[in-house]
């Protein structure tokens, strides 16, 4: 009796499920810096500094916590392993929330009927609430913000706390249990929710509709509202540490928050508001993505058990059909007007409402298999369901040999000579990792590496000023001149586009030409012709090495070494394309230098890189017709 008490026991469930989710993901979990913002964010925690915006003050904190843990482990796995955990942790809470969501609680207060399960329909709704939780678990987007440091595996699991909360509370209202105990808790765990990720607003069409219908518009739901204030701000106040981190000068200090008006600037992410809701045809794109990625999102098959809880909760609990459909809604329609490549992890909560749908279907699947007395096939296939998507996604997720942006990173330190300068706009394969590298690892601590893109940004200098100021220095008249057209440009003054470029230019070229007198100075292969006026580029490895006149200078090939790549995806292809076009540039320099058979090597070691470099291909061929 006590073993069957143990194993109906919600928390033991929740926790078994959780303990399962782990262990998967550490099968998969990313062993090094992955690609985007992985390095900074690893950099960020482990060292106090201020990430990009929004700044992500709560992530930055707990991040620290692991970072620091005395495990014997690398700094980057230890990050990757916080993200495995909060990913798994927030399955036990998708667990309890799904089985709230189909108690007798919920089904009283919105539809108003007295209901009194029996024990098969107690079970009913463990076993559907555990299938959507390992389902979404287990779906695609989830499981991929559990193998690597970012922000949204912290976000996964402060919404599902906001929603168990927010729903519980809006619950005991209609039930007449007015506790304000959980109606605080929701509003202080909100406020923490959005220190972690700004897109914690998506919840607030379902929120407002479902609280309003609940308190109607009286004086005392506006009053229960501002009294929900202070323990939200309690919760808010965690952004604090962006103004008072930076004002001690990090090593990463992104935006230079220090100020009231750089911290707004930080707060409300004004850099990337060009690409929300920018065009027409920005959000057809995205739209489509959005259709044509979900059915494998969810292993296709679980989609019908979605539709079939949205059908039953349309017919039976109309108040959560719409506010699940306002939550869905309000995630879709902001995610599909945000024009960047990386759009999945915003999806997310729209996700996570498909999954609430699931377990309402699963429920009513369960109950049509009871009547018919067919409840071991139900069971069955539910389990068929899980194993499919785990199967489905394993291989597209799997980071667990993902080794490519820090051999990358390795090949292009090991590109460039002692003391080198170098100016390029690689943040997704190297200038993220390169923080981490030199900043937490040690690794090349000599190269001075200058994003070209971040150059734009005024406080960006001032960051540079503050790891190299001979850098700044010794072009002291070109950045102020920039800084100057720049002011105007941030602070939305009237200003001259053309000249703010031409001052740009003139700023970057100081810096290479002004360091090009002492140190060895490179630029890797995407830097604009324009950056490099009056300069003659060398291929070295994943780099040019710049020089001021054309007298010839042998090549020193770099040989790459990089461990197989195990899957492919566009970052992937991009890294293969890098280390394809330096092999076919090395080439070049060789074959005009009359050195024919290493020009042929290594077009051959770009092929076998990349099989459809097409310029590797053409080179190849040429030198192949050449006596």
């Amino acid at each position: 009796m006590i073993r069957k008490d143990f194993l109906r026991n919600n928390t033991v469930i929740g926790t078994a499920l959780a303990l399962a989710a782990f262990v998967v993901y550490l099968q998969t979990l990313a062993p090094s810096v992955d690609f985007i913002d992985s390095g900074e964010l690893a950099t960020v925690a482990t060292t106090l500094g201020i990430a990009h915006p929004t700044g992500y003050p709560l992530f930055t904190l707990v991040g620290w916590v692991f970072a620091h843990l005395p495990l014997g482990l690398r700094v980057i796995y230890k990050l990757n392993l916080m993200a495995a955990l909060l990913c798994a942790a927030a399955a036990f809470l998708y667990y309890r929330l799904f089985l709230f969501l189909l108690s007798d609680d919920l089904k009283k207060a919105f539809t108003g009927k007295t209901v009194i399960s029996d024990l098969m329909a107690v079970r009913s709704s463990r076993v559907a609430s555990a299938v959507a939780a390992l389902i979404l678990a287990f779906s695609e987007t989830y499981w991929s913000q559990a193998l690597s440091i970012e922000v949204y595996s912290l976000h996964i699991l402060l919404l599902a706390l906001t929603l168990l909360l927010f729903t519980r509370a809006m619950t005991d209202r209609l039930n007449g249990n007015n506790r304000a105990t959980t109606w605080y808790a929701f509003a202080l765990v909100l406020g923490l929710s959005f220190t972690n990720h700004m897109t914690t607003i998506l919840l607030a069409p379902g929120f407002l509709y479902l609280y309003f219908k609940t308190h109607g518009f009286s004086a005392d739901s506006w009053k229960k509202i501002a009294m929900a204030a202070i323990p939200f701000l309690i919760g808010f106040s965690v952004y604090l540490y962006l103004p008072v981190r930076a004002s001690q000068n990090p090593v990463l200090n992104w935006g230079n928050p220090v100020t009231l008006e750089r911290f707004l600037w930080h707060f409300s992410g004004k850099q990337y508001r060009v690409w929300i809701f920018s065009s027409f045809d920005a959000a057809s794109k995205q739209f489509r993505y959005f259709l044509d990625s979900f059915p494998f999102e969810f292993a296709y098959f679980p989609i019908v058990l979605a539709l079939v809880g949205v059908v039953h909760l349309f017919k039976n609990i109309r108040t959560v059909f719409w506010y699940t459909v306002l939550l869905f809604l309000g995630c879709l329609l902001y995610s599909i007007n945000y024009d960047i490549h990386d759009i999945d992890s915003y999806f997310l909560l729209a996700y996570v409402v498909t999954a609430v749908w699931i377990a309402y279907g699963a429920a009513v699947a369960l109950e049509f298999a009871r009547r018919r007395r067919q409840l071991n096939l139900a069971y069955g296939t539910f389990l068929l369901f899980v194993v499919l998507s785990v199967s489905f996604h394993y291989s597209s997720v799997d980071e667990s040999r993902n080794y490519a942006v820090e051999d990358y990173t390795n090949n292009m330190f090991a590109s460039l000579d002692s003391n080198a300068v170098l100016l390029s706009f690689q943040w997704d394969y190297f200038l993220s990792a390169s923080y981490y590298y030199q900043l937490v690892e040690g690794v090349r601590t000599d190269v001075t590496v200058i994003d070209k893109e971040l150059l734009r940004r005024s406080w960006y200098l001032k960051e540079l000023e503050h790891r190299y100021p001979w850098l700044i220095q010794q072009s002291r008249a070109e950045v102020d001149a920039f800084l100057q057209e720049l002011y105007k440009f941030e602070h939305g003054l009237p200003y001259n586009s053309a000249l703010i470029q031409a001052r740009f230019e003139a700023m970057i070229h100081s810096f290479l030409a002004t360091s090009l007198e002492t140190r060895p100075v490179y630029a890797t292969v995407e830097v604009e012709p324009e950056f490099l006026r009056g300069f003659e580029k060398i291929p070295s490895g994943l780099a040019f090495r710049l020089t001021r006149d054309s007298t010839y200078r042998p090549v020193r090939p770099v040989e790459f070494v990089f461990r197989p790549f195990p899957k492919t995806n566009r970052y992937v292809e991009g890294i293969k394309g890098l280390y394809a076009t330096s092999y076919t540039n090395e080439a070049i320099q060789l074959a005009l230098a009359g050195r024919r058979d290493e020009a042929v090597e290594f077009l051959r070691k770009a092929l076998a890189v990349k099989g459809d470099y097409r310029d590797a291909g053409v080179w190849l061929q040429r030198l192949s017709a050449t006596p």
